[in-house]
């Protein structure tokens, strides 16, 4: 046995380190509950509202692609054949899981919004989840900013 291990551990640095992530765990239930923690809110307040809004729906096809529709107008703004536009997928796949898992369905359309700024941005109003989508770099931006093109025509 070594002399480090005939002396107990210091209790000031348990009692400090237990108090640091009390203290972590609170701040994020504090700012979790009040929405402090909300980029929209952050945008809002510094006054980075939305300029243009659309309201999308997307729908799985039987031939593996998935329709985009403008949920207002019924139009339809894209079609993602199959195996293309992977970041786009994989966003709706995670933000569908999570319906899923709250027990909500598909009929609520997502809100895509552009800001003053020129910031894009996913939500769902279902469960609350934003995606701000410039944290994925400019292609991956691309991919939903195509969305806010104007109406291709409606089928």
């Amino acid at each position: 046995m070594s002399a480090i291990d005939a002396k107990p551990f210091p209790r000031g640095v348990l009692i400090a380190a237990a108090a640091m992530m009390s203290l972590a765990i609170a701040a994020a239930g504090v700012g979790r509950m009040t929405g402090a923690a909300s980029l929209e809110l952050a945008q809002t307040a510094a006054g980075d509202h939305p300029i243009k809004v659309r309201e999308l729906s997307f729908t799985d096809q039987g031939d593996g692609s998935v329709l985009v529709r403008d949920q207002s107008s019924g139009v339809r703004v894209a079609r993602l054949a199959p195996g293309s536009a992977g970041f786009v997928r994989d966003v709706m796949r995670g933000l569908a899981k999570a319906r899923e898992m709250r027990g909500l369905g598909a009929a609520q359309p997502f809100t895509l919004s552009l800001s003053a700024r020129n910031r894009l941005s996913l939500t769902d109003p279902s469960t609350g989840r934003l995606i701000d989508l410039e944290a994925f770099g400019r292609d991956n931006r691309a991919a939903f900013m195509a969305f806010m093109a104007p109406e291709r025509g409606a089928s």
